[in-house]
């Protein structure tokens, strides 16, 4: 954990207590979501490789099945996004990674 809180054009991380607080409310987050938001916030506007997300959250250079990441990015945008199926903060770059958009 590098920060413990992180504040982005209305998302605040809270990663001490593993908690975000987006447009919809304040929810709980696993320790493995909590990291990869943290990533991806610490880096706004920066497409994160799935590969440095793989390395940085779940210590591996495994990436020929990254299903496990795409769960907990949909398992994120329910908890931030007002509309989960159009994102607004967490974007997927097709063939590369995600990115944390600001405004």
């Amino acid at each position: 954990m590098i920060e413990s809180t992180l504040q982005l054009d209305g998302v605040s991380l809270d990663a001490e207590n593993d908690r975000v607080t987006g447009p919809g409310g304040t929810y709980h987050l696993t320790p493995m979501e909590c990291r990869l938001l943290e990533v991806l916030m610490l880096h706004p506007g920066q497409v994160v490789s799935r590969a440095s997300l793989m390395k940085y959250v779940w210590q591996t250079s495994y990436v020929d099945d990254t299903r496990t990441l795409e769960v907990h990015i949909c398992t994120l945008r329910k908890k931030i996004e007002s509309d989960p199926g159009d994102p607004k903060y967490l974007r997927t770059v097709r063939g590369v990674g995600y990115v944390f958009v600001t405004e």
